[in-house]
């Protein structure tokens, strides 16, 4: 076997790009309506940078909404790769292990959309060279946002590492180095739980917000963490087994089901345990749950929601409960898009906002995101499908052993 060389990694990095780029007709379409999402962000980005956030709906009383809304969400969906790594690599368990990737790659394109969501949440962004070492000071470890910047940062680079290592080792036709690559597959691990973790810990220790400040917000955001993510694999592996000549075996997307049901019964329980401190303390800190489920002084506009995310919650707690319908397609499906309905607005609209509502003088400020949040979100979403779609593109025909090295034609590349 040739020796790593500069000469490889180009010829590697060249016919990966090339394969990126072609496709079926429907795969270009998708790039090109991505294409078209990305550029419309950037469009209202570059009028947010103009005007500043004062044309977001953002204000002193609710100055966190839509985009922290969206990285607290994303941060979760990333850390779910664990569940794939664990029975992967902790039990060898040969059915996931096959498709423990796919896990990786979700994470690396969660994360980059995830420090989206924050950059554009920062009103001057070009002080941003202020955390950055040497320039500036990360402040670390007194502030919790610096630690949040570096785990989630370590996170990703390790995600990168892992893959890059993986696919250019499967382009080359050799195996993965197991003393390299594993060590740093079981590093993530903990380093999932972290950036989830620390996220928790950056709104449960603002005192002066009682509605995030519980002590169960980390194992919270992790159970439901642990919902989301694989929901979304769950039928990324349907669309792989039906466009592609990948096998995923049922019995790995019925045990990765079997695990969701478990991570949704405790985060419902927690939920409820949360619920019953409330309303049983019946503190003047109750305002705020108050105002998420039944409305205050005639302000209403979270409660549809709120219920609507319990509702999809528990509805897809039952149906992954029972094995009847959790191996049956369509429930299944069913099943993963209520997950990731509820998850997204719990971690969204029924966190941020009633956390700043009533503010801290008992303001009542109802948050609806402007249309230029909303063109910002789409096109962050876009990049990110647009980045976990061209891995795929890659990390596919290399796992099939239909790209290697040498194959001038690459065969017939995977749509």
């Amino acid at each position: 076997m040739r020796p790593n060389t500069t000469t490889d990694t180009l010829r590697f990095l060249g016919g990966s790009t090339r394969l990126a780029f072609t496709g079926s007709g429907y795969y270009l379409v998708w790039l090109a309506f991505l294409g078209v999402l990305i550029i419309s962000g950037v469009l209202a980005y570059l009028d947010q940078l103009k005007h500043g956030l004062i044309i977001t709906n953002m204000r002193d009383q609710v100055s966190w909404a839509f985009y922290i809304g969206n990285f607290t969400f994303l941060v979760g969906v990333a850390a779910a790769a664990v569940l794939l790594v664990i029975p992967a690599y902790v039990y060898h368990w040969k059915p996931i292990k096959e498709i423990a990737i796919f896990g990786e790659l979700l994470a690396i394109s969660s994360i980059i959309m995830a420090l989206l969501f924050v950059a554009v949440d920062i009103g001057r962004p070009d002080r941003a060279w202020h955390l950055m070492p040497l320039l500036g000071s990360l402040n670390i470890p007194r502030s919790l946002l610096a630690w949040d910047v570096l785990v989630l940062n370590a996170y990703l680079v390790l995600n990168v590492v892992i893959v890059w290592h993986l696919l250019y080792r499967g382009y080359h036709r050799r195996p993965y180095n197991a003393n390299f690559v594993v060590p740093l597959l079981l590093l993530s691990i903990p380093a999932a739980v972290s950036i989830h973790t620390v996220t928790a810990f950056v709104y449960n220790g603002m005192a002066a917000r009682p509605f995030w400040n519980a002590s169960i917000l980390a194992p919270k955001f992790l159970a439901s963490a642990f919902c989301s993510g694989p929901a979304i694999l769950l039928i990324l592996f349907q669309i792989l087994s039906r466009t592609t000549r990948i096998r995923i075996k049922d019995e790995a997307i019925h045990k990765i089901a079997e695990l969701m049901a478990y991570a949704m019964f405790i985060n419902l329980f927690l939920f409820g345990a949360e619920i019953f401190k409330e309303y049983y303390s019946d503190t003047t800190h109750l305002v705020h749950t108050q105002y998420l489920y039944s409305g205050l002084h005639g302000h209403k506009a979270l409660v549809p929601y709120a219920w609507a995310s319990l509702a999809c919650s528990v509805t897809a707690f039952l149906l992954f409960l029972i094995p009847a319908t959790r191996k049956r397609w369509i429930t299944l499906n069913i099943g993963c898009l209520l997950i990731y309905a509820g998850v997204y607005i719990e971690k969204g609209l029924a966190l941020v906002i009633p956390g700043m509502t009533p503010d801290t003088i008992g303001e009542i400020y109802e948050y609806v995101p402007t249309l230029t949040e909303i063109r910002v979100g789409a096109g962050i979403f876009a990049l990110g499908f647009l980045v976990f779609s061209i891995l795929c593109k890659v990390a596919i025909p290399i796992i099939q052993g239909t790209y290697q090295d040498g194959d001038a034609a690459m065969t017939k590349p995977s749509s």
